[in-house]
């Protein structure tokens, strides 16, 4: 059998997806598209429509115009839970865990209720997981006693056992220190390593430039740019709109 094309190895893309909240359009004529295995940064400023591009993406959020398609299958239509169920997985930005439930437990909703297993089968996925992430050791903590870091680290894990082929992260590394970013990146490169497809939305954009391979920038809801990150984050008005550089 033959080398399978590019097309073959397209997981994700989105053609012409608006959304717009009365006159304010958050999303306007969104399009691009991820390969399988590819990692994907995306930046831009504070109300920029990141967020809610990740929503459209996951289906949390329906799109007013264009299509969302994975994996070869039209999902414009399809609910969060059915997309989540064909290996869509997120983080979001502000860790949400169940405070009263043990790491584990957190875990495990993911892999029953997200990638639809028993609690039986999804117990090795669960721990899995937790091992991927460097929890493992804290299974048995309640989730709400865990510092930032580890609640960063168990949205990480709870979204790996939904089992996805795309992995989303919503700005994951926000509000750590630069030696717990430094120890997240080495968890989002093994994660990479293994062949999950990464979108990563991050303000930080060095953890970005050490994981993807192409970044594209969104401005007031429209595509501005991608390209290789680092010529990217060269461009002129990349300084200027994001970084809020002045160029002559």
């Amino acid at each position: 059998m033959g080398r399978p094309g590019a097309a073959a190895m397209k997981l994700l893309e989105l053609v012409g997806v608006s959304k717009s909240y009365g006159a304010l359009k958050v999303t306007d004529e969104v399009s691009f598209s991820l390969n399988k295995g590819e990692a994907l940064g995306i930046i831009g400023p504070n109300g920029a429509g990141k967020t809610t591009l990740f929503n459209l993406i996951t289906g949390n959020v329906r799109a007013d115009r264009g299509q969302v398609m994975f994996n070869g299958r039209d999902v414009t239509n399809v609910s969060a839970a059915q997309r989540c169920h064909l290996g869509m997985g997120r983080s979001h930005q502000v860790p949400h865990p169940f405070g009263g439930m043990t790491v584990f437990e957190n875990v495990l909703v993911g892999a029953t209720f997200g990638a639809g297993h028993s609690e039986r089968d999804g117990t090795p996925v669960a721990m899995d997981a937790l091992q991927r992430t460097g929890l493992l050791a804290k299974a048995n903590r309640l989730a709400g006693s865990l510092p930032l870091l580890d609640r960063k680290r168990l949205e990480l894990a709870r979204a790996l056992a939904t089992e996805p082929d795309l992995l989303l992260l919503d700005e994951i590394a926000g509000g750590l220190t630069e030696h717990e970013v430094a120890a997240l990146i080495e968890s989002i490169q093994e994660i990479r390593a293994s062949g999950t497809s990464i979108i990563w939305i991050e303000h930080i954009v060095h953890a970005l430039l050490a994981v993807v391979d192409r970044l594209m920038v969104i401005d007031f809801g429209r595509l501005l740019m991608q390209g290789v990150p680092t010529e990217v984050m060269a461009s002129s008005e990349v300084q200027e709109i994001y970084l809020g550089i002045a160029v002559e």
